[in-house]
């Protein structure tokens, strides 16, 4: 799993690629923390761009879940972008979507955030 972090269009985005399950959820985790530390009230919203992202297990839907209370707690602004067919449909069935706003793309997630 890599994880890269980038300002676009004054949203952080966060590029996250390869398989986010038992063996990498940990390191997905720290590696979330300086966005997720950061996205408060008044801080630019997080995207989280899940295009590279083929895999996701429950372990990193955890991870997920404890960045959505998180952010609800620092009334910050966060969601996911980009998921492909197999990882939206863990999203779909997990009914994950419903904990943290899924957008095609980048600049759809962008645009609901700032709005």
């Amino acid at each position: 799993m890599n994880v890269v972090s980038e300002v676009v269009g004054g949203l952080l985005v966060v590029h996250i690629d390869g398989r986010v399950d038992q063996t990498s959820s940990e390191a997905f985790g720290v590696a979330l923390k300086p966005a997720l530390e950061g996205c408060k009230k008044d801080a630019p919203p997080v995207v989280l761009d899940f295009a590279g992202v083929e895999y996701i297990s429950s372990v990193g839907l955890r991870v997920l879940m404890m960045a959505a209370r998180q952010i609800k707690a620092q009334q910050g602004k966060l969601a996911i972008a980009g998921l492909n067919p197999v990882v939206a449909e863990v999203f779909t069935i997990t009914r994950f979507d419903l904990v943290l706003p899924c957008h095609g793309t980048i600049e759809d997630a962008g645009k609901a955030l700032r709005s």
